[in-house]
């Protein structure tokens, strides 16, 4: 540990400390005795998936998403992803014989057109998260969308947006750590890639692996993007990660504009034609976050009144968990982020960032190889 980086934690004060704060949100999909994806409609014994707190869906109307609230303690949080997992099984038992696909990377995978999307009423609000996932669909194809994962929200007091830039650049520099650490996705189903290039090796009857791979979920098979690719999106402040993602949300993209907003029936495609729909469009190992108020935007909000916390989405699920995550991990990475925030920052420049991408692919298929 260098001296700088000993004198700021020695300096942290214990009540600042104990004024960490930690959220988990656990993406899962609903799967069948024999390893294919359900195709049932959300269940209602589980509550409105467009308002209730709690359990929602993400991409599918096959993927649940388990939300906790902030905690002070990673054991208060794990018990209430604990008391959330044990209710949506109690109704999944009641219901059938439907269980949470354990892994990252997805069950057995119909074809593409026949992954169900999220539905969410008729309200303004529910058909446009509908039309978002609509667009999804159409950008990426429905079986990427599928990849679940955990995402880990975290803060700490008195710290500023420039801060936290800070954090998050450190972060990307050094995010290579978990996936070798924690990446728990090296194999899956064949039906995920068919018809698709890649470069997996046959794995028994239906499977499919890297030998030396740690993420297939954060590599080239998973969420990535090469419009994404195109923007290069600096951490170094506020102002410029939020020009960025401006230009996104404006910026047309010709193969989006062949989609359309419309199709010729007259039912949404999209919400829009630029690079991203929506600020959550934009793919990231870790973003800045600050809650939001009724029917205001993401990137307004951060603009407005700065960074209030981080969300690291390259966690995944730890199949060998009940809940996807235990205690050891989360600790874990409440360490990490307070090395990121603590140590020097230095810039990042647009050769690092090519280089920290293809670090992470090499991680991700090969981290494992001596």
């Amino acid at each position: 540990m260098s001296n700088r980086l000993q004198e700021r934690l020695v300096a942290l004060s214990a009540a600042r400390l104990k004024g960490m704060r930690r959220g988990i949100e656990k993406e899962s999909l609903r799967a069948l005795p024999d390893g294919k994806l359900a195709l049932t409609p959300h269940p209602i014994a589980l509550g409105s998936a467009l308002t209730h707190p709690h359990i929602t869906t993400d991409f599918s109307e096959s993927q649940l998403e388990l939300i906790t609230g902030v905690h002070a303690g990673v054991e208060s949080a794990l018990e209430e992803l604990t008391r959330v997992h044990q209710f949506t099984y109690r109704v999944l038992d009641q219901l059938g014989d439907e269980r949470l696909w354990v892994s990252s990377m997805p069950c057995g995978l119909p074809t593409d057109e026949t992954i169900p999307i999220g539905r969410y009423g008729s309200s303004n609000v529910g058909r446009a998260k509908s039309v978002y996932r609509m667009g999804l669909s159409h950008r990426y194809g429905r079986r990427m969308q599928t990849i679940s994962g955990i995402h880990y929200n975290w803060s700490l007091p008195d710290v500023s947006s420039e801060q936290y830039f800070a954090l998050i650049r450190n972060f990307r520099r050094q995010a290579f750590l978990l996936l070798y650490l924690f990446g728990a996705s090296p194999a899956l189903c064949s039906s995920f890639v068919a018809g698709r290039p890649h470069e997996l090796q046959p794995l028994g009857d239906g499977s499919m692996f890297m030998p030396h791979g740690t993420s297939l979920r954060m590599g080239r098979l998973g969420y990535q993007s090469d419009a994404q690719a195109s923007l290069a999106v600096s951490y170094n402040s506020l102002e410029g990660y939020a020009a960025s993602l401006q230009d996104a949300l404006t910026r047309p993209w010709p193969a989006y504009e062949a989609i359309g907003i419309r199709n010729l029936g007259g039912d949404y495609n999209q919400l829009g034609t630029s690079l991203l729909q929506i600020e959550n469009e934009f793919y990231g190992t870790i973003r800045p976050k600050r809650v939001i108020n009724p029917g205001e935007r993401p990137l307004h909000a951060l603009r407005e009144r700065g960074v209030e916390y981080v969300e690291v989405r390259l966690m995944d699920l730890d199949p060998f968990e009940t809940v996807g995550i235990n205690a050891q991990t989360m600790r874990f990475i409440d360490v990490f982020l307070l090395h990121c925030l603590l140590s020097d920052s230095p810039d990042d420049t647009p050769q690092e960032i090519a280089e920290l991408a293809q670090n992470q692919h090499l991680t991700a298929a090969r981290g494992r190889e001596v």
